[in-house]
């Protein structure tokens, strides 16, 4: 077991993410994990099959790190990336993401952001939304709807530094993976997620699905109100009850024994409280991977909405854009079956000096365009800050 000071005593920047190798980092609360190097690709193809395709992998080629990295986009029929590394290494514990002086990045200067869609789109398509609702009450119960920033600065992003400033928020997992290129051009996609969607360590599965939030207030008082009026909020509670619902009923039937607590938790990041409930199970077949977990379970209704087919289609109707991995998963898995899978929001997709930042909010009756729009307002703070922005600064306060 290795205990470095911080991870670039491990693995030097330039090893980390040198500018022709693309590496990843799954940074959570008990362990850390990089990977550099490409070894091999997972042959692309849409989610139904991946489990079989990640299976045949291991099967076919059995030497080299017994680990897959990458991420699944939020459309099920879109190719997912997947990688086998040169080299992987897990860390256990939390360990600080070192990024040299004078690297805190170049960011802040020359910068263009722009909403798409605009705000007032965005209010338009969530009212959109509400109206499907109230027509269809007996086949659409709730949708997620988001929008984006994209961002454009003067130089190349560095990753290092990105994930750094990420990494300040002990309560989020904090991740970069390579996404495939686009002509010859380097992506990334990189955040700091608060949600597992995931893990199966042996027998054992566990999900700790998030839904229902409210802004957090650097005023301990006005805090403390935001968080007990998000606890007693009807709305929020019934949103999260879906998202529990779905996942248990999933789950339920591949389980010997499978719980969830009564009631809802806080969970706190340093910008957003989050109701979260925290699922965990014993599976009948030790067979089921991880990754037939996720292809299950994908996308949950914190991101899509229920029932997913309907919700899903009112999402392609009303956002007007292609999410990517925006709501997707990142994590690994490996040839046990094991592996843990995380929701991939608060992040970004990062190519060169560009980023387009993603955030959602969930859509159901008692929702409001104005309350919508401020929880979106509120979920980008963090990325927002990672890149020296403020809310105020690009009129998203």
């Amino acid at each position: 077991m290795v205990h470095p000071s911080t991870l670039n005593d491990v693995l030097p920047e330039d090893r980390v993410f040198p500018a022709n190798r693309p590496s990843y980092v799954l940074r959570s609360g008990d362990e850390t994990l990089l990977a550099y190097g490409v070894a091999r690709e997972l042959p692309g193809g849409a989610i139904a099959d991946l489990a079989d395709r990640v299976r045949r992998h291991f099967e076919e080629h059995p030497t080299g790190p017994d680990i897959l990295v990458g991420a699944i986009p939020y459309a099920r029929e879109a190719p997912a990336y997947l990688l086998r590394p040169e080299k992987a290494l897990r860390v256990m514990g939390r360990h600080e993401l070192a990024t040299p002086a004078g690297r805190l990045a170049p960011q802040g200067f020359g910068t263009q952001v722009t909403a798409e869609p605009p705000t007032d789109v965005f209010s338009a398509a969530v009212a959109r939304g509400l109206a499907r609702l109230r027509e269809e009450p007996d086949s659409l119960r709730k949708i997620v709807l988001s929008r984006s920033l994209r961002i454009t600065v003067g130089s190349d992003i560095s990753i290092p530094a990105l994930i750094a400033r990420l990494a300040v928020d002990d309560a989020v997992v904090t991740f970069a993976t390579p996404l495939s290129p686009r002509e010859a051009n380097l992506r990334f996609l990189v955040g700091a997620t608060p949600e597992l969607l995931v893990e199966r360590r042996g027998s054992r599965v566990f999900s700790h699905p998030l839904a229902g939030s409210a802004r957090r207030s650097p005023d301990a008082a006005r805090d403390r109100e935001a968080a007990e009026a998000l606890l007693s909020s009807e709305k929020d509670r019934r949103e999260h009850a879906l998202v529990v619902e779905q996942i248990m009923d999933v789950l339920s039937p591949l389980c010997t024994e499978l719980q969830a607590p009564d009631g809802v938790t806080l969970k706190a990041t340093r910008s957003m409280w989050h109701l979260g409930t925290r699922i965990k199970g014993t599976l009948k077949d030790i067979g089921t991977s991880s990754v037939d977990l996720v292809a299950l379970l994908h996308p949950t209704p914190a991101v899509c909405g229920m029932p997913r087919i309907e919700a899903d289609a009112v999402i392609r109707d009303l956002e007007g854009y292609d999410r990517g991995f925006y709501a997707g998963a990142v994590g690994w898995c490996d040839s046990s079956g094991d592996g843990r899978w995380y929701v991939s929001i608060r992040c970004a997709e990062i190519e060169g000096r560009h980023a387009r930042l993603y955030a959602g909010a969930g859509i159901v009756p008692g929702s409001t365009p104005e309350g919508e729009l401020a929880e979106t307002a509120h979920k980008f703070s963090a990325m927002l800050e990672a890149f020296g922005l403020s809310a105020a600064q690009i009129g998203e306060a």
